[in-house]
């Protein structure tokens, strides 16, 4: 099971997220795509000043062909698809960021990929909609599972659904 993050604070990211969350059916096999419903949250150690993020989930089995390496670079692809530019600042706004969370039980630790996310654990952004997707999925490393991470998980971070706002998948 691939496990993706969805997020964007900068343009019209309401209708950028569901669009990208659509975009990643090509890496899914035919009917496997999950889509968790947009959360709107609150931005996470960015600059000052930065607006609030739409965040989203999406879970599937990947096309046969596909490795890790193979999808981050397609997933950074998407990303330039979708008008983000160079990153200047870290964390700056950004039209579209897509975080490869989770890929099968795989474990890749080099300078510029790890993998599970080392950070999603303690995000409140990334956790709450992957429990809409994936609650029972066991986090690599960790055996404990993504309802189980969200449940313990104790932080300031507000994370809203987004009402009225409907997904396919």
């Amino acid at each position: 099971m691939v496990l993706i993050g969805l997020g964007s604070n900068q343009g019209p990211s309401a209708n950028i997220v569901p669009n990208a969350m659509q975009a990643l059916a090509e890496f899914a096999l035919p009917g496997s795509l999950r889509c968790s419903r947009l959360w709107q949250t609150s931005p996470v150690d960015c600059p000052p000043g930065s607006n609030e993020f739409v965040n989203a989930a999406v879970c599937f089995e990947a096309r046969p062909e596909l490795t890790p390496e193979t999808l981050l670079k397609q997933l950074k692809a998407l990303e330039v698809e979708f008008g983000r530019g160079r990153k200047l600042v870290r964390n700056a706004p950004r039209e579209l960021d897509l975080d490869l969370l989770v890929y099968d039980q795989h474990i890749r630790n080099s300078e510029d990929f790890t993998l599970p996310h080392p950070r999603a654990v303690n995000r409140l952004f990334v956790l709450a909609p992957a429990a809409e997707v994936a609650p029972q999925l066991r986090w690599p490393g960790l055996d404990l599972t993504i309802q189980e991470l969200l449940n313990a998980l104790e932080t300031d971070e507000q994370a809203i659904p987004m009402a009225d706002v409907a997904v396919g998948g």
